[in-house]
């Protein structure tokens, strides 16, 4: 079976407090986009799990989707499978991708093996794998709370966008990012801007509270997002913790020409066709 999980971006990502769990609680919108992975299993007499793509420095036996496979091994007892995970989408980079993998597989492997798992079940699996797993499953926009697990659906049609995103081939790590950043409770409701305001004005109500760290650390970060401006982006923002930021363009307007800064790489994306 062949699966293409798919990448998200963030657009506003609002840190609220710390919880007492140590996690924090957020606000976000998650919008998928047309960048995917590839992922492939096969019946096999014994487990094998192999990748290419973008590296990942993370051996085999510990990688999110072995750790789905095992979770439902335990339970269901499933045969043994052959997985090739080819990596399109860089890790480290606040664009979803090992998240997207764990979901997709997770409802691939309920489809496969006839488990007759319900979608509400799916997502409370998915949620013990990583806070942006359960999005996945439904795989639409959503306003995001809480660690990002609680979500609510959002009608929200980007798709006469253009998408630009930039990846400088720099890895912020999530815990890192949080521990440096300061939560701030006074926030405009983010389903209420995107409502009211056209993204013309999301510029000016609309922020990524990781910017300000991430930012102080890798100022490369905050120049890619200037120059998506410069270039014609109508909005233009880091996704997730970071590294990649994305621009967001009027399909049939010429725009300048983005000038690619050194070891970044390009993905000229869309957003894919999920209306509510």
């Amino acid at each position: 079976m062949l699966l293409f999980p798919n990448a998200k971006i963030n657009i506003g990502l609002n840190i609220l407090n710390k919880r007492t769990d140590g996690y924090h609680n957020i606000e976000t919108i998650m919008v998928p986009i047309n960048l995917k992975d590839s992922l492939e299993f096969i019946p096999s007499k014994i487990f094998k799990f192999t990748t290419s793509g973008f590296k990942l420095d993370i051996a085999p036996e510990n990688n999110i989707c072995t750790k789905v496979y095992n979770i439902l091994k335990a339970k269901y007892k499933l045969q043994a499978l052959s997985f090739h995970l080819h990596k399109a989408i860089p890790s480290g980079a606040g664009l979803g991708g090992s998240s997207a993998d764990a979901s997709f597989l997770l409802k691939a492997l309920n489809n496969y093996f006839k488990l007759s798992i319900t979608n509400s079940e799916l997502k409370n699996i998915a949620s013990d794998l990583g806070s942006d797993c359960p999005f996945f499953i439904d795989n639409k926009p959503c306003i995001a709370t809480s660690k990002g697990e609680i979500l609510e659906s959002i009608n929200l049609d980007l798709t006469n966008y253009k998408l630009i995103v930039i990846y400088p081939q720099i890895h912020v790590n999530t815990a890192w990012a949080y521990k440096n950043s300061k939560p701030q409770n006074k926030k405009n409701n983010l389903r209420n801007i995107v409502k009211s305001e056209p993204i013309t004005n999301w510029r000016k109500f609309i922020t990524n509270d990781f910017e300000e760290t991430v930012f102080n650390f890798y100022p490369e970060i905050k120049e890619i997002i200037n120059k998506l401006y410069e270039s014609g982006a109508i909005f233009a923002s880091m996704t997730g913790s970071g590294s990649a930021s994305y621009g967001i363009f009027e399909k049939n307007k010429k725009n300048k020409k983005f000038i690619i800064p050194k070891n970044a790489v390009k993905f000229e994306s869309c957003f894919l066709k999920t209306i509510l």
